[in-house]
C-alpha cells in the first residue's frame, strides 16, 4: 500500500515538474522538486515476487551440457541460436525481448575495451517508449558473439553482412527485404525449456525462464564485485530499488559480511592500543 501510494506522488511530481515547473517558479520563485527518492519509488505489483536464481553449479551444468550438445544437433542452427540468446541473458541480463530486437549493427565492437550492445529497444517507464543503452560485453559475452557472428550466423542466410538484418534470426526468409525474419519470443523460450528439461531437470516445468537468468546474472555480477550503480546501468532500470531486487546472494552471504566488519572493527581498535 504505501510503495503504491509513493508511486502515484512520484507520478504526480514528474508531471507537474516536466508540465508546470516554469510557470510555478515564476508565480511563486519556488522550484518545484520530486520529493520521492528512487529508494522509496518502489512498484507495488513487484512486491513479494522472489525469482530466486539457480547456483553458480546449477548454471554450468545447464549451459555445459547445452554448449556439448550443439554439433550432435539434427537442427544445428536453431539450438545455437537459442543457446546464443540465452547466454546473453545469462552474462549481460539483456531481456528476451531487447535481444530478439538487436540488428547486426548492434554490435559495436570499436566502443569501450571488449566492444558493446546498442540496445535500441531497451524497456522504458510507463507510456515514455523504448529506452536506448549500451550493454558491454563483460563476462565472457564478446567471445560469445564473435563465435556467434564468426562461425554461425552466416550459415543461416546471405544476409549475414546486411547491418539491419537481425541478430537473431528465425529460419524463415523474406525474399523480399532479402533477410531473415526475427526469432520470436516464444521459440526462444522453448529453446531454452528443452535444455532444461534435458540438461537441470530440476529447473524444468516453468521455472527457469529468461528473467530468471537475467536475476542470474545480476546477483553473479554482484558477488564478483559489481556495485549496484554499474548493475543498474546494466540491466537498463530507471530506479536503483529495482536493481536491488535483483540480487540474491547465499545465505552465508549476511554472515560472512558481519564477520568480515566485525574483523575491520578489531582490526582498528588493535591499531588504536599499539600506538
Amino acid at each position: 500500500m504505501r510503495a503504491s501510494k509513493a508511486g502515484a506522488i512520484a507520478q504526480f511530481y514528474d508531471f507537474a515538474i516536466a508540465r508546470y515547473q516554469g510557470d510555478i517558479n515564476a508565480l511563486t520563485e519556488w522550484v518545484i522538486e520530486q520529493p520521492v527518492d528512487e529508494y522509496n519509488r518502489q512498484s507495488g505489483s513487484s512486491l513479494g515476487k522472489v525469482r530466486v536464481p539457480p547456483s553458480d553449479a546449477e548454471i554450468d551444468r545447464l549451459f555445459g551440457g547445452w554448449a556439448a550438445s550443439l554439433q550432435d544437433e539434427r537442427r544445428y542452427l536453431p539450438a545455437a541460436r537459442n543457446y546464443f540468446a540465452a547466454s546473453l541473458w545469462r552474462r549481460v541480463g539483456v531481456r528476451i525481448t531487447e535481444s530478439t530486437k538487436l540488428d547486426i549493427r548492434d554490435w559495436r565492437p570499436d566502443l569501450g575495451a571488449l566492444g558493446k550492445l546498442h540496445v535500441r529497444f531497451g524497456k522504458g517507464s510507463r507510456g515514455r517508449g523504448s529506452k536506448q543503452r549500451l550493454v558491454p560485453a563483460i563476462n565472457g559475452a564478446d567471445k560469445l558473439i564473435d563465435w556467434w557472428l564468426g562461425d554461425v550466423r552466416h550459415r543461416f542466410g546471405p544476409d549475414w553482412d546486411d547491418p539491419d538484418a537481425p541478430m537473431i534470426p528465425s529460419e524463415r526468409f523474406d525474399h523480399e527485404l532479402g533477410r531473415s525474419w526475427r526469432a520470436s519470443d516464444d521459440v526462444l523460450r522453448r529453446g531454452l525449456a528443452r535444455a532444461t528439461e534435458r540438461f537441470l531437470p530440476a529447473w524444468a516445468d516453468g521455472r527457469m525462464t529468461p528473467h530468471v537468468l537475467r536475476h542470474y546474472c545480476a546477483s553473479s555480477l554482484y558477488l564478483a564485485g559489481m556495485d549496484l550503480k554499474a548493475l543498474q546501468e546494466l540491466l537498463g532500470h530507471q530506479w536503483l530499488a529495482t536493481t536491488t531486487q535483483y540480487i540474491h546472494v547465499p545465505g552465508e552471504h549476511v554472515e560472512d559480511s558481519w564477520m568480515q566488519a566485525n574483523q575491520r572493527l578489531e582490526d582498528r581498535f588493535e591499531g588504536m592500543t599499539t600506538r
